[in-house]
């Protein structure tokens, strides 16, 4: 007995917001692929899909929340001390991914873990 799939309905570039649209389940057996239309949509592509491919759960992922280049806040916090500054995303992130942010004021470059609103944590994780 054949299990299902989920594939493409289209092509769909990379960093698109998945929809209701552009899934639909086959019924066959494909090792790796999602079974639900709800397990892909809301997510974003992180590679081109093609129609009648199997999408699997590496090729998509929550939607990024930071942009490449893109000026976020950092915050470290620890017990009653909370310092705040501006950095430069050197890369594209998802909420809890971990990048690494250039601080305008010093240069230097850290490493912190995004939130949902798109700051970065660096030092202590909330």
């Amino acid at each position: 007995m054949a299990a299902d799939s989920l594939t493409a309905t289209r092509v769909i570039r990379a960093k698109t917001l998945l929809s209701v649209a552009d899934v639909t389940v086959i019924a066959a057996t494909i090792p790796g692929a999602l079974v639900a239309p709800a397990d892909a949509i809301g997510l974003e592509a992180r590679v081109t899909l093609y129609p009648g491919r199997p999408i699997r759960s590496a090729d998509v992922g929550p939607p990024a929340v930071v942009e490449r280049n893109q000026i976020v806040t950092l915050i470290y916090s620890l017990g009653g001390l909370g310092i705040t500054t501006e950095g430069r995303a050197l890369g594209r992130g998802s909420m809890g991914d971990v990048i690494g942010v250039m601080n305008l004021s010093s240069r230097k470059t850290v490493v912190g873990q995004l939130a949902k609103d798109g700051s970065v944590y660096v030092g202590p994780t909330p």
